[in-house]
């Protein structure tokens, strides 16, 4: 299973969280953000970076040129679109960067919401599903109901988002069978500073699934 840890802000972080096991890391792309980084921030942690993982973007409603711009910039390996942004957009985007994942967030506010993924499954690689805001696009802290998602079968991989912790991983994935898990607050001390031990904790735990 794919292990995102989101918001990365800090070059000795990013890779610690590497080695302990994520396989992907993610970067906020959108200024609004607390979580934000700079194109040239990202090139410094990725360059400092020594386990291979997955290196993504994370932006909402840019433009198709800002995103290549900063894909082009920094080596990124995948793009997650967590905007409102159209299927007629990701078809644009998914030309424009044919060998780039890209990932678009769906933020659930109620079942019917979840429909919209499969208008979106042919024209992205992944989906990931986060628990919606009014004011925040992620790094909320919000859960999901889990029991409403059971019955999600997009026929593509996808990420778990919103509110994930240690302390509530293995209840999510006792009810849910993700491709991935994506996690940001849950592993925080504040926003874009990781709590390490919080990390090592979720992988613990991630462990004993294995067992």
């Amino acid at each position: 299973m794919r292990v995102k840890i989101c918001g990365i802000t800090k070059p000795e972080q990013g890779d610690a969280i590497a080695q302990l096991g994520a396989t992907a890391l993610g970067f906020i792309c959108v200024p609004q953000s607390p979580r934000y980084v700079t194109a040239s921030q990202i090139k410094v942690i990725v360059k400092q970076l020594s386990v291979n993982v997955h290196c993504i973007g994370v932006f909402a409603d840019s433009t198709v040129e800002e995103i290549c711009q900063i894909v082009t910039a920094t080596n990124l390996t995948g793009v997650q679109l967590h905007g409102i942004e159209t299927i007629e957009f990701c078809q644009q985007l998914r030309q424009s960067l044919p060998n780039v994942e890209i990932i678009k967030a769906l933020r659930v506010r109620t079942p019917e919401d979840l429909l919209q993924a499969n208008a979106y499954k042919d024209c992205v690689n992944t989906l990931l599903l986060d628990a919606y805001h009014p004011q925040m696009l992620g790094g909320t802290g919000k859960t999901l109901n889990w029991k409403t998602l059971q019955e999600f079968n997009p026929n593509c991989p996808w990420f778990l988002a919103g509110g994930l912790t240690s302390d509530n991983i293995l209840n999510a994935l006792d009810q849910l069978q993700p491709s991935g898990i994506d996690l940001s607050s849950g592993v925080e001390k504040a926003p874009g500073d990781k709590d390490l031990n919080k990390v090592a904790q979720l992988f613990e735990k991630l462990r004993l699934l294995e067992i």
